[in-house]
């Protein structure tokens, strides 16, 4: 399903015969299958189906360049805060847990209202908001492995903190933070309609899977296509990266492997 969208929205846009910002007013809210609208047009008269595909790129750009940002950050900031332990440790795992305590939504939507809405500050806003999950499941991992019998030996061995931190330990815990990191797209997509549905993220003419939403929603009863079509998208790109998420979780997952 992933594959299949990611094509449609990368070549997709070239295959229609209409542009997405091509205004046609005489055909204004055709149903879809209406002559070379495949999916219909708005209320401008603009094909939904370029739209459609040009907002898949948005949504998915901001959702994977958000996950990338947003698992560095927490990875970097686990790996230290779960290997140092102590002082550094608490005082990092405190600073997560006070982000933690903010509603992650209201959080985003007051950083989303002082700055210049764009898709390079939303996607930088959502990483923001987004990295206190992998940070506490990387902390917590390190902590287990820290103990083990082959960061001893690196440690009498003589090995430098940098290289049992990223040569010993990151390693041993790539399966937990790449699930994470499928689970934050899903996440990431969902919070960017969100916050472009109530008016603070990609602005127009650019479209974004929630602006659509959110110019649809005055033309429910007349034209009910507009909000069906890129809710049936978000649905399935969201669904989709849960679904990997689940399927990694169990594979890499090795107490359900020797169960």
């Amino acid at each position: 399903m992933i594959v299949g969208i990611g094509i449609l929205c990368v070549v997709g846009p070239w295959l229609l015969p209409h542009d997405m910002l091509d205004i046609n007013i005489r055909d204004r809210f055709s149903p879809p299958l209406t002559d070379t609208f495949i999916m219909g047009t708005d209320e401008m008269g603009r094909d939904l189906a370029a739209r459609l595909f040009m907002a898949g790129r948005v949504s998915l750009m901001v959702g994977i360049a958000a996950m990338i940002l947003s698992t560095l950050i927490g990875t970097v900031i686990g790996l230290v805060a779960g290997y140092f332990g102590k002082v550094t440790g608490t005082v990092l795992m405190r600073l997560t847990d006070s982000f933690l305590c903010f509603p992650q939504i209201f959080l985003l939507l007051t950083l989303a209202a002082f700055l210049e809405p764009s898709a390079f500050m939303i996607t930088l806003i959502i990483a923001v908001t987004s990295w206190m999950e992998v940070a506490r499941i990387v902390s917590a991992e390190i902590r287990s492995l820290r103990e083990r019998d082959f960061i001893t030996a690196a440690r009498i061995s003589g090995a430098s903190h940098r290289w049992i931190m990223f040569r010993e330990l990151l390693p041993n815990t790539i399966g937990p933070i790449i699930v994470a990191a499928t689970l934050t797209i899903a996440k990431a997509i969902l919070l960017e309609a969100y916050v472009s549905f109530l008016g603070y993220g990609i602005q127009p003419p650019m479209p974004s899977w929630g602006n659509m939403l959110n110019n649809a929603q005055q033309f429910l009863d007349t034209a009910p296509w507009l909000a069906i079509i890129p809710g049936i998208a978000i649905t399935a790109a969201v669904t989709s990266f849960n679904f990997i998420g689940d399927g990694l979780r169990d594979a890499l997952d090795a107490r359900s492997d020797a169960q």
